[in-house]
Order: structure tokens, then C-alpha cells, then sequence
């Protein structure tokens, strides 16, 4: 799911909440060392993102965040923020050749380059989290 959370609306709130959960907590937080990805630098994407990212001449960034049912992408395209909200079952995440990861959902997608060793351990971490979460989902 593709929103524009450029401002505090409830139930865009909501709705992100329902689909990955709400944000850790700052304790959780400091126990998971940290839930964020820094800056990501966007290599290609899908055609709904790529007409976003277009509007504007600057570089293509994101970020990621994790949450206890999926992670959100982050990017800005002119003054808007935009988020690619996956929840775990829907998450496909690979790793290419080139020192890049590729990061789905459905007909979304967004390629960043992995070109430091930081982006690896995170994208590690989100992996072992949607492994946990879905072996919890499919105990219950």
C-alpha cells in the first residue's frame, strides 16, 4: 500500500497501524539496537514510484523502518512524503548481484544500492524478523 503521510491524518494512521503494527516502543527500541536504516540510495523502482520520485531533480533516497508486523519505506518526492507500507507475508526481499537489495510488495517494488556493510546487518535483522514473525503467525 502506497500513502502520502506528508500530514498527521488519523486514519492513514490507522490504517498503517493495522496493516504493520504500531511503532516499537523507545524501550524496544533500545533493545533491538535500533529500528531504522539510515539513508538508502534508490537504484530503480516500480512505475507507481518511479512517477514520484520523477517530479523532482533530486536523489533518490529512502529509509526503512521496522515495525512488529512489517516494515515501511520512506521516501519524499518534492514536499510530500510518501510511505510503501509491506506487512511480513507480503515482503519479498533479495539480494542481487550488483551490492543491491530489492525490497516487494505486489506490483511494488524499490531497488537500493548496498554498497556498506551497515545496510547489510539491517537488512539481515528485517529478514529475521519476518522469519519470526511469520513462524509465531503460523504456530497460532
Amino acid at each position: 500500500m502506497l500513502l502520502n503521510v506528508s500530514y498527521n491524518r488519523p486514519k492513514i494512521k490507522a490504517k498503517i497501524d493495522e496493516e504493520v503494527g504500531p511503532a516499537f516502543s523507545f524501550m524496544e527500541r533500545i533493545k533491538m539496537k535500533g529500528i531504522g536504516s539510515g539513508k538508502l540510495f534508490i537504484t530503480s523502482t516500480s512505475i507507481e514510484i518511479h512517477n514520484l520520485l520523477i517530479l523532482d531533480s533530486y536523489l533518490n533516497t529512502c529509509g526503512i523502518e521496522i515495525r512488529p508486523k512489517g516494515i515501511i519505506v520512506i521516501f519524499r518526492s518534492i514536499l510530500e512524503t510518501y510511505a510503501l507500507v509491506i506487512p511480513y507475508y507480503k515482503l519479498n526481499l533479495y539480494k542481487g548481484k550488483a551490492e543491491k537489495y530489492s525490497i516487494y510488495r505486489d506490483h511494488y517494488f524499490i531497488k537500493v544500492k548496498a554498497n556498506i556493510p551497515r545496510i547489510h546487518k539491517f537488512m539481515k535483522k528485517v529478514s529475521s524478523y519476518k522469519a519470526q514473525h511469520l513462524d509465531s503467525f503460523n504456530r497460532s
